[in-house]
């Protein structure tokens, strides 16, 4: 599984963005990928130091509009914590 086929999408909530300034940052990721495999993607994608994977796994929840019915889909976070003496992640580009 290729690095960027692992990693799929930064998280930006407010609790996310809070836990940025302990150097936390949380990402989806596949459904497949296991903490070994989420650590070496963040390191080879960002050029950091990755100190620990959390995953967290969230369910499908059932829907409707209208009369339709239907589930979420099934989704997989990553909160990855880098090491004191990683550099940050611009998630946002240059920031000043």
């Amino acid at each position: 599984m290729n690095a960027r086929d692992v990693i799929l999408r930064p998280i930006i909530t407010e609790a996310s963005m809070y836990a940025m300034d302990e150097k936390k940052y949380t990402f989806e990721v596949d459904v497949r990928a296991k903490k070994p495999t989420i650590k070496k993607a963040v390191e080879e994608i960002f050029d950091v130091k990755v100190d620990k994977v959390n995953v967290i796994n969230t369910a499908p929840k059932p829907k409707r509009m209208g009369r339709y019915e239907g589930y979420t889909k099934k989704r997989r976070k990553a909160i990855v914590t880098l090491s004191a003496d990683s550099n940050d992640i611009a998630l946002f580009g240059d920031e000043e």
